[in-house]
């Protein structure tokens, strides 16, 4: 049954200054400057590898550049229209652009060249992960016999029947070789630290661009049978 439509309230000058504050509050407490507390003890100087996917990637690739002292490489991958804005500095991290919320070939060619760096890592470097909405889209790497429209068909058939983004990103993590802990497991021997920034709720890490650094606790069985 169709609910009536229900007529906007007529709101005063204050009530409306009233929310666009409590909106600009919000905007700026999630913003990656406030999120990403770091200095450059915390990164050290022995050298940090960067990769990061997300939203809002290009904004903690720069909070993370100012934070840092030097000696900080890396690539991070954010959404279309999302990139550096004038004037800001993510130094020697490259920020590149892809789709979402479907993944496209700038998803795979972004998630291949962030697996060739952290291949490339060095025994002194520590690699620091930066992980916002959006990332699950954003580094696609469909794991061997498994291709990108095989994904997209998966995570579009789940959304229509009503999937949360538990249960989707179960499915997105058997058929990736980044999600579900896959890229922490890359780096290996190497120490992995990640800078998260939720929007899925309970702010579960491994719900967060579905976990690329968490080890995945679902099952292979448990996908099939979401699917």
């Amino acid at each position: 049954m169709l609910r009536p439509a229900v007529a906007a309230p007529d709101l005063t000058a204050p009530e409306i200054g009233t929310l666009l504050t409590a909106f600009e509050r919000a905007v700026e407490a999630a913003s990656p400057f406030n999120c990403i507390r770091l200095s450059s003890q915390d990164i050290g100087d022995a050298g940090a590898l960067v990769i990061g996917a997300g939203k809002a990637a290009a904004a903690m690739a720069v909070a993370f550049n100012a934070a840092a002292r030097d000696n900080v490489r890396g690539l991070v991958v954010t959404r279309y229209g999302h990139g550096l804005e004038a004037g800001e500095d993510a130094g020697e991290i490259e920020v590149l652009e892809a789709g979402h919320p479907a993944p496209d070939a700038a998803s795979l060619g972004a998630a291949e060249r962030a697996l060739s760096l952290i291949d490339s890592l060095r025994p002194s470097e520590a690699l620091w992960v930066l992980i916002s909405g959006g990332a699950s889209a954003l580094l696609a790497a469909p794991l061997p016999g498994v291709t990108l429209e095989h994904k997209r068909e998966a995570a579009e058939c789940l959304m229509h029947a009503g999937a949360d983004i538990r249960e989707i990103n179960a499915v997105r993590k058997h058929l990736s070789g980044i999600k579900g802990g896959r890229l922490a497991a890359r780096a290996h021997p190497a120490r992995v630290n990640t800078l998260a920034i939720s929007d899925v709720p309970g702010d579960g890490l491994a719900d967060i661009g579905a976990g690329p650094t968490t080890p995945d606790p679902t099952t292979q069985a448990q996908a099939c049978l979401l699917y």
